[in-house]
Formats: C-alpha cells, structure tokens, sequence
C-alpha cells in the first residue's frame, strides 16, 4: 500500500476554490491587533531588563516598547547579545545607535550597520570601520539602497 495521495481533478479544483485569500500585512494586522500598551507592560520591561539572564534583556532589548531609558542601560549591558539587539531593533534612538557604533563588539557594530534607521553620519563612520566584516556590511546595504 502506497502512502502517496493522488487527488482527482475535480478534489483538486475543489481545493482551488476553497483555498484562503492572501491577504496583504496591514490587513493581518488588522485582524490580530496587538494589545496596548500599558504603564504595566512599561514596568515589566524595566524589571526584566535586569534580569540576569541575558537571555531575557536580549527579548527586552528587541521590544518595539521599551521606553530610551531602558535602551540606553541595554546599550551598555556587559552581554554583547543584549547589545547586539539594541543594536538591531529599529525602535532604537539615533544617539543610542550613535553610541553603540562605537562599541568594541565588531558584532554589535555590524548590526547597527544593517539596522534601516540608523543615521548617515554612523554609516559614514561605519564605512571606515576597523572590521573588514563592519566595512562589508555598510557596503551590501549601500548597494541594496542602490536597487531599490
């Protein structure tokens, strides 16, 4: 006995008209909104993001929520993951960005390359980075600014 399914024409028409519709991201996310934010959420954040598990600043690190103060105190975690997160996360203030250029992890440095928002004066900072890898990266995403 075979484990492989054939479908008829007519299953597989059937399987046709009845598939879902694509729907865009704007109208997922309107159908599955995201709750509010709340002072509560803001004091989870803030606890959590003393954890010592770096593991658990890093999910803090990555919340679109977390208030500049709490990026600014991840921003200097001893963990390079915690910093590379605030490094990545696109709601992270320009003078954190700024600083974390600086940072002597040559992987933090190379996400706050790849991060959409960051400034042009990083970039041009970034470009003359001590990393070739740093370098590279400024370049792939001045080449993709490029194209699109």
């Amino acid at each position: 006995m075979s484990c492989i399914r054939f479908n008829t024409p007519a299953q597989r028409q059937a399987m046709r008209e009845h598939r879902p519709a694509m729907l865009t991201a704007e109208e997922a996310a309107a159908l599955h909104p995201s709750p509010p934010v709340t002072e509560s959420k803001i004091r989870r954040l803030r606890l959590l993001a003393g954890d010592p598990n770096p593991k658990i600043r890093e999910s803090v690190a990555s919340s679109y929520n977390a208030p500049d103060d709490v990026f600014e105190a991840l921003a200097r975690d001893k963990d390079a993951g915690v910093r590379g997160c605030v490094a990545k996360n696109e709601a992270t203030p320009c003078d954190i960005l700024r600083m974390l250029a600086e940072d002597p992890s040559e992987t933090v440095r190379g996400w706050v390359a790849v991060n959409y928002f960051v400034p042009e004066d990083v970039m041009a900072r970034l470009a003359n980075d001590r990393s070739k890898t740093v370098r590279s990266l400024v370049k792939w995403k001045s080449q993709l600014a490029e194209v699109g």
